[in-house]
């Protein structure tokens, strides 16, 4: 029986046994270090005395549950990294670790003095990853990037919306989660290397790099047609090369419908009663549907304009044709799917109440799915990982308090003006 077979027939998670240090805020790295976390790692994430940037927006009303959805399993602890008793710490949780996560702008690390060449010289065995809009080479290293910055930069916005109306960013926060399912990537990828070399690697990923593989049709389009391509093509194909495919208008909301073959507009047609269209050559091929588009649309939605959002998807998946009403959050966060698969669950949240949570979509064949650990308060594991896991004393921990170095059980710390925690 192989390795893999054994820790499967086990029931062992994949990494099980494996720290990792997260310093990273917001969506990018904390989505990285939450996939570890569900995966079996034992996750420290790191943060200054404020919290993370996201904690720290939930007084907003917005990001309490964001940063609930990210931080799942993970040990909160405070940490400040402009003091050198920080440094030091964060140097001895090195010594003892797998892995580090951060996506601070380029060069912030290296000029705290913990930078990779820094806690490689340490731990050689430590893997290194980080994120950032640009990467840490290029003309672009330090601009400030954000998601929507990223979107503008990426062709996203300009690429969504109406021909004929403003640009659209998207709805969803895709540039921050492309880099970190990337960055996940990357560093399970040096992993596996450490486990035949016995070496770390840094491992790098921008947020520009990661979202642009995913502009693919509308790339492909540009490629095709040239200055005659539409930046943006609603919500039809962005290589305007199926038809149909588009949102329509039903008796109750919208459908999604997409034929990305002719036997799936034949079998669209069996469905509204019209197989007597099914020699028509504007919809004999996908070509020469693409090449009547209006007219494809126009038929499908004189049909579902009649039917309620819940029937047309009912009648069209009977088919096997790609159909799906368009739903609301709410109704998202109630998938029966998600819920029967363990992907979505409810989770009494010690801060939030009863809420729905994501779990990983990494899904591990013979190994339950990890236990869901509510969200931790700030710096919950101040204890647990400075004086159980480094061997500090209580009378060490206080000191620490007291220089503004770390916070005690869970509180803020006071820090002093001159040494405000990165």
């Amino acid at each position: 029986m192989s390795a893999a077979t054994s820790n499967a027939a086990s029931g062992q998670y994949p990494l099980a046994g494996i720290t990792v240090i997260d310093l990273s805020h917001v969506y990018n790295g904390p989505y990285a270090t939450f996939l570890m976390a569900m995966a079996g790692a034992n996750v420290i994430k790191v943060e200054p005395f404020g919290g993370e940037h996201l904690r720290s927006r939930g007084d907003m009303g917005g990001a309490a549950l964001p940063f609930a959805m990210l931080n799942s399993n993970k040990q909160p602890v405070t940490l400040n990294l402009k003091t050198e008793q920080g440094r030091q710490l964060l140097r001895e949780m090195v010594e003892r670790a797998d892995i580090l996560v951060e996506n601070f702008a380029p060069g912030v690390t290296d000029r705290l003095g913990i930078g990779p060449a820094d806690l490689q010289k340490i731990n050689p065995r430590l893997i290194y990853g980080s994120s950032s809009g640009y990467g840490k080479s290029g003309p672009y290293r330090d601009y400030p990037a954000m998601d929507l910055v990223m979107q503008a930069m990426c062709g996203v916005i300009n690429s969504t919306g109406y021909p004929d109306q403003p640009p659209v960013k998207s709805g969803a926060a895709i540039c921050d989660f492309m880099a970190g399912i990337h960055l996940y990537a990357a560093i399970m990828t040096a992993l596996y290397e450490r486990e035949r070399t016995g070496q770390g690697r840094v491992v790098e990923v921008s947020m520009q790099d990661a979202t642009y593989a995913s502009l693919a049709s509308n790339l492909g389009m540009l490629h095709a047609r040239g200055e005659e391509a539409p930046a943006r093509t609603g919500n039809r194909h962005g290589g305007l090369g199926i038809s149909p495919y588009n949102v329509y208008e039903t008796k109750d909301g919208y459908v999604v419908l997409n034929a990305p073959g002719d036997r799936h507009f034949r079998a669209i047609l069996d469905v509204m009663g019209r197989a007597d269209l099914k020699d028509d050559p504007r919809f004999l091929t996908r070509g020469s549907r693409v090449a009547h588009f209006a007219d494809v649309d126009a038929l499908i939605e004189g049909w579902t304009r009649l039917l309620p959002k819940a029937d047309v998807a009912a009648r069209m998946l009977a088919a096997k044709v790609p159909c799906a009403p368009v739903r609301d959050l709410s109704e998202v966060m109630h998938d029966r799917n998600m819920h029967a698969r363990g992907s979505l669950q409810w989770v009494d949240h010690p801060e939030l109440g009863r809420v729905v949570l994501p779990h990983s979509p990494l899904v591990f064949e013979g190994t339950q799915r990890r236990a869901l650990e509510p969200s931790l308060p700030l710096g919950a594991c101040n204890h647990a990982v400075f004086g159980d896991w480094l061997g500090h004393s209580d009378e060490e921990l206080a000191a620490f308090a007291e220089a503004g170095v770390i916070g005690m059980s869970g509180e803020q710390a006071p820090t002093p003006k001159e040494t405000q925690s990165v």
